[in-house]
């Protein structure tokens, strides 16, 4: 089959080749990989800076895929040949809290991705995808869609006519839009494009901060909550930015830290934190349970997810840059036809 392979840190160094068909062992699928979505890990794992020590070389990258069940192996039971599926970034995590060691057994590194023709998923792992939904759709939906839905309602316990703050255009931040909007939230968002907060409002957001323009961008949220703050803050950017996130998000509130774009480190401020008995959240996606309870709110409310581009098979590099400039929603690269 054909798949991509990174055989050391660098987009340079991700070349297509021709590698063995995999044969699904007992318990597993064997895909046949409609699309993948890109989110920023996979990026972090090209450059190396996620988790270097764990990435194999070479890989098969890419974690979020969509496709069809070809083959199965011995005492599988929970699909069939024939049936559609998407992966989940931790493939032994289904309920509850994660274990001490979630991130060994994750695609897209250390374990093979979805960024080939054909890719092995634990039918424990796999999830139907969504019937309204084509491949291309439902390969964004993994990371993605299942960060807010966890970060939102599984976490943040969001109630209709709380305000959540979401951070940029990316994919996580606009399915978070998507999703607070639907249960009957209020949505602030920053970016630092005119153009990308005018698109975003399309969406039903009403309010759009430019944190370029407004450099203190946390006075201007405060502004637009009567001095309160938000509900639930989405931080993506992490950085020394996180105490600006404490000081939009109101007394008492919740902050899900599910990102790194400006830093993996950071110098908080923590009088701020205490006097505001801010709750932060470490997010690193969610249980496979998490993913089932989401799939039928969007259904129910329609939700589609938001695709910049699609690109194809061949394209994969191009698809990585496009990421790397910042896409509004999700990049999305095409593997095969959707049966």
């Amino acid at each position: 089959m054909k798949a991509w392979l990174l055989k050391d840190f660098g987009l340079a160094n991700l070349q297509q080749a021709e590698v063995p068909t995999p044969v699904p062992g007992a318990g597993e699928l064997l895909i046949k990989v409609g699309a993948v979505s890109l989110n920023f890990r996979d990026k972090a794992i090209v450059d190396g800076i996620y988790e270097p020590h764990l990435v194999p070389k070479p890989l098969i990258p890419v974690s979020d895929a969509a496709g069809t069940v070809v083959a199965v192996g011995e005492g599988v039971s929970r699909f069939k040949v024939g049936e559609r599926v998407n992966s989940t970034l931790y493939t032994r995590w289904l309920d509850g809290m994660p274990g001490p060691d979630e991130p060994l057994y994750c695609l897209g590194s250390p374990l093979p991705g979805g960024l080939a023709e054909y890719m092995i998923i634990h039918e424990q792992s796999a999830v139907k995808a969504p019937d309204e939904m084509s491949d291309v759709e439902a390969s964004t939906l993994p990371i993605a869609a299942l960060t807010a839905w966890y970060s939102l309602m599984d976490v943040g316990h969001l109630q209709p006519g709380q305000t959540v703050l979401v951070q940029g255009t990316g994919g996580v931040s606009i399915f978070a839009a998507q999703i607070a909007l639907a249960h009957g939230a209020r949505v602030i968002a920053t970016s630092s494009s005119d153009m990308n907060l005018e698109r975003v409002r399309a969406l039903g957001v009403l309010d759009g901060v430019n944190y370029r323009s407004h450099p203190n961008w946390e006075h201007r949220v405060l502004e637009l909550t009567d001095g309160k703050g938000v509900d639930i803050t989405l931080d993506v950017a992490g950085g020394d930015g996180l105490n600006q996130s404490v000081l939009a998000t109101r007394v008492g509130g919740t902050i899900a830290q599910v990102g790194f774009l400006t830093g993996q480190t950071s110098a908080l401020s923590l009088m701020p934190v205490i006097f505001r008995q801010t709750t932060i959240r470490g997010i690193a996606v969610a249980p496979r349970s998490s993913f089932e309870r989401m799939n039928p709110f969007l259904d129910k409310h329609r939700i589609k997810p938001v695709i910049d581009h699609v690109y194809s098979f061949d394209e994969a590099l191009q698809a990585y840059e496009h990421l790397a400039r910042g896409p509004f929603g999700k990049i999305v690269i095409k593997i095969s036809d959707q049966p």
